[in-house]
């Protein structure tokens, strides 16, 4: 029959027909549930609510099924309800209407289906010793509800009785009250109970092997020890779990036998500590670190050489050596099929594209590229890692860029090599040596891993502006290129092939609203920059880009043509002339070539003359060195005063004052000694120096020319300056392959191997002694052909 009665919807329990139950009610609707019910029949219907989370639930969110109750007694506190409830019956919830403020149910009752067979008899005895059984080694049930267990029970309330004290969730208990068949119910118990008497029997067991190795004050460890045994037990815990995801990726990871053995072992440690053992998280991160790493993952190489050139052209224009570099390597790796990794070191000044084209390297290869920047470090556990006893440890930066690129084979960039420091926490340029030797890098040893890790099959690159800070042990592992500044018809070529489309697609620009014509780059390189690289080049195009956007977005125009007439609208006065010579040849000053971390450049050389007695003065921030070149050339001058037309005793009565300009810069370095000899004897004799000719060369104090380094830099810097013919040591003429054909074909070279065959060239007339030349200026022409490019 149906009735409809208060509905109460319980949080997390479930009451059982023919049970007593104390509940303790606090929401607004089970209050006036209650006290309505109180008022009249004393009947209400009680159902577990899906979600417990829930403070105001809606009919969607009860069970279908719950128990019809009385309440027996009911006491009043503040803001709560205390009630003493027995449960009748299973019910049946029809329907659900909001009756303000509280529920009410249409109900119906489901009777229990009982069979009074053997076969139930034999399962309530088996069920009644299985309680008594959990009952004696350590499960808690009131004494009252013991004895109605005990008691001669019908199938229905054994079963209902049984499941009011079961220790299992709630959602498990509301199965149980859905199951109107007294048999079925019965078995479903039993399955239950014998599974908490496992449980039970392992936690006695549990309790009495904890016991022994504890003393009794680690009662908090005990229980952990107790709660994770059991988790494990039922299959449950979440270390299990992680030990075997840790040892499937061991598997997967296919490392060496004795790296595998090392982290099984820690594997096993771990799997032997609780979870709020402090050690065990700094172990996870041990297993985390070496399972993750790319024992043996690698990148397949594209060995085929022409895609791989294609790749390397599409991305820089010039840098034929490295390039050329880069296919010999993929051509022996063809060959070859196991070939220790190079170890590269490009250097160069600033923004001639030494660490853009490792990217271009690594796509070349068909690798993954990893660039590790060094500058300024002083640790030298950055790049080793520190020891695990320290707290927040971790590998080094190499070990971190060969887990963060997922393979064993990258292309490896250790950018600003020369900027390595060292301080009291060690040298980190000696930590490199190891990871940048071939012959020792297939063991390196990271001070975290504690394991060695094969780095043979990397592709190390390393960057510098110079060479000279690294130190002599590292320096002799690389194998050096260089990389001289570009130029003019070189950076017109980048500009217009790379940097214009770069910055363009940068600035949401397209080729219908702007276009840059080739003069208005060339008169951007000339005018606007002063650079070895082309990062100066490219900021300016960027400068003209934004500046164009602007007018498109504010609707000005639709598109813009820049020439080189209107780039000084866009950037205002030219910054450079296109030459920096002197306007006329000048007596007392010659024109020096110099190498600079930057690239080549250009310097004056000045010297003036002073009443005085024999001083030499020397000023414009000049090093050692340079300063030695100085009184070499007074000295060079004096012992051949006669040769050179002058007075024997011609310094007793002079001062001579040798200054170099931009006196905020410092200068060093014996390669000026040819242009301040040049420029002494010019200031002495009255002769003017020859504006358009540039010098270079040590010389001795017999007037020997010797060789200098970095010839290719300081051509193209005489180039760039507008320089027309340039007087190089003999010794360097093997150098001039290395320099660009379009700066040949604009240069005259002198090679000289001798003082007096350069002044013949420098000078603009020849030296006079008693009306008869002392050096013939054209002789030496004659003698010194200059070389000129086919």
């Amino acid at each position: 029959m149906e009735k409809i009665v208060p509905l109460i919807p319980i949080r997390d329990g479930v009451i059982f027909p023919n049970t007593d139950s104390v509940l303790t009610f606090g929401r607004p609707k089970s209050l006036a549930a209650l006290e309505a019910s109180f008022r009249g029949e004393r009947t209400v219907c009680f159902v577990l609510q899906k979600n417990s989370k829930l403070n105001d639930p809606n009919p969607d969110d009860f069970y279908s099924v719950g128990t019809l109750s009385t309440i027996q007694r009911m006491i009043k506190t503040e803001g709560e309800i205390n009630a003493h409830v027995k449960g009748m019956s299973r019910v049946k919830i029809l329907s659900v209407e909001r009756h303000d403020p509280f529920f009410l149910a249409k109900i119906i009752e489901t009777p229990d289906i009982v069979e009074n067979t053997p076969e139930i008899k034999a399962l309530c005895n088996h069920l009644t010793n299985e309680f008594r059984r959990a009952m004696n080694i350590g499960k808690s049930v009131d004494f009252m509800v013991f004895m109605n267990i005990m008691s001669d029970s019908s199938p229905s309330e054994l079963s209902d009785l049984i499941s009011s004290v079961l220790d299992i969730k709630p959602d498990e208990k509301q199965e149980l009250l859905e199951i109107n068949n007294a048999r079925t119910r019965l078995e479903k118990i039993t399955e239950l109970l014998a599974k908490e008497v496992k449980i039970l029997e392992l936690e006695r067991r549990i309790a009495s092997k904890t016991q022994e190795r504890f003393e009794k004050g680690a009662r908090e460890a005990i229980l952990r020890e107790r709660l994770k045994t059991i988790e494990k037990e039922l299959g449950e815990n979440d270390e299990d779990g992680e030990i075997k995801e840790l040892l499937d990726k061991m598997k997967k990871a296919k490392m060496p036998e004795d790296i595998e053995e090392k982290v099984r072992k820690e594997i096993k440690k771990l799997s032997q500590m609780t979870q709020y053992n402090p050690e065990a998280g700094y172990i996870r991160n041990y297993l985390d670190w070496l399972v993750n790493l790319p024992w043996s993952i690698e990148s397949k190489n594209n060995i085929n050489i022409k895609s791989a050139e294609k790749i390397l052209d599409e991305d820089h224009f010039g840098l034929t050596k490295i390039k050329e570099r880069i296919l010999e390597y993929l051509a022996v790796h063809k060959l070859a099929s196991k070939m220790k990794g190079p170890i590269l070191c490009f250097v160069g000044p600033p923004g001639v594209g030494k660490t853009s084209i490792g990217k271009s390297i690594a796509r070349a290869l068909g690798r993954k590229f990893v660039r590790v920047s060094l500058g300024g470090i002083r640790d030298e556990a950055e790049i080793r890692g520190h020891r695990r006893t320290y707290v927040g440890a971790l590998p080094g930066r190499i070990i971190q860029g060969i887990k963060d690129a997922g393979t064993r084979n990258p292309v490896f960039m250790l950018d600003e090599i020369d900027k390595v420091g060292a301080d009291f926490r060690g040298d980190p340029s000696s930590a490199l040596l190891e990871a940048l030797d071939p012959e020792q890098n297939n063991q390196f040893s990271d001070h975290y891993l504690e394991v060695h890790f094969d780095l043979s099959d990397v592709m190390f690159i390393t960057t510098a502006n110079i060479l000279d800070t690294i130190p002599p042990a590292l320096r002799d592992r690389l194998e050096v290129i260089h990389f001289a500044g570009y130029t003019q018809d070189e950076k017109f070529r980048i500009a217009r092939d790379f940097l214009l489309k770069k910055q363009m697609q940068n600035h949401g620009l397209t080729d219908k609203m702007v276009s840059v014509a080739d003069d208005a780059i060339r008169f951007l390189a000339q005018h606007y920059t002063r650079e070895a690289g082309v990062r100066s080049l490219e900021r300016q195009i960027a400068a003209i880009f934004r500046k164009v956007a602007k007018k498109i977005a504010e609707g000005k125009t639709k598109k813009i043509t820049v020439d080189s007439k209107g780039v000084p609208r866009f950037l205002g006065p030219i910054k450079f002339s296109s030459s920096i010579l002197e306007k006329k040849d000048e007596v007392g000053m010659s024109t020096g070539l110099a190498w600079t971390e930057a690239g080549g450049d250009i310097l004056f050389i000045e010297v003036a003359l002073m009443p005085g007695k024999g001083q030499l003065t020397l000023t414009g921030q000049l090093g050692d060195v340079m300063k030695e070149s100085c009184q070499a050339a007074m000295s060079y001058i004096r012992a051949r005063a006669n040769q050179l037309g002058l007075a024997e005793k011609f310094y007793q009565k002079i001062d001579v004052h040798i200054h170099v300009p931009e006196g905020a810069v410092p200068k060093d370095g014996p390669s000026a000694g040819v242009a301040i000899t040049t420029a002494i004897i010019s200031a002495l004799t009255k002769i003017p120096v020859n504006r358009k000719v540039g010098m270079t060369g040590e010389m001795t104090l017999r007037g020997r020319v010797l060789e200098i380094g970095g010839l290719k830099e300081k051509v193209i810097a005489a180039h760039r300056a507008g320089l027309k013919t340039i007087i190089v040591p003999k010794e360097n003429k093997k150098d001039l392959e290395d320099i660009p054909k379009e700066v040949l074909r604009d240069l005259k070279f002198v090679f000289v191997s001798h003082m007096d065959e350069a002044l013949g060239v420098a000078l603009t007339k020849p030296l006079i002694k008693n009306g008869s030349e002392v050096l013939s200026h054209h002789a030496v022409l004659h003698a010194q052909l200059p070389h000129q490019a086919d």
